[in-house]
């Protein structure tokens, strides 16, 4: 099977704080997702802290609407992004979408 990176996104900047109730509805769905796919998930990532960006003009803070991360493994393409299908992240808390893209091979390996 091929691996997966998905990525959770949000809007940059501050973000709403849901209510107790909102959280605790969101955390039991988003552990119900995580055991329903539990053996497909590589490494259950995490949530996403501030960014440095580091290029040739040295290193600065950004920010940007990567939120959390997450590593499964799938058949294909579109089976993986089907995993993530009415996820929490977005139906519940406030996230904006789930990306999910292939982690290919390191070239000449």
């Amino acid at each position: 099977m091929a691996k997966f990176l998905a990525v959770y996104t949000g809007k940059p900047g501050p973000r709403p704080q849901p209510d107790p109730a909102m959280i605790a509805k969101g955390v039991a769905a988003w552990t119900e997702w995580g055991a329903r796919h539990a053996g497909r998930i590589v490494e259950a990532g995490g949530p996403l802290g501030k960014t440095k960006k580091v290029s040739a003009l040295g290193i600065c803070d950004i920010q940007n609407n990567l939120a959390a991360y997450v590593i499964v493994e799938a058949e294909d393409h579109e089976t993986a992004a089907r995993m993530f299908e009415n996820h929490p992240h977005f139906t519940i808390f406030p996230g904006d979408a789930i990306e999910v893209m292939p982690c290919l091979p390191i070239p000449g390996t």
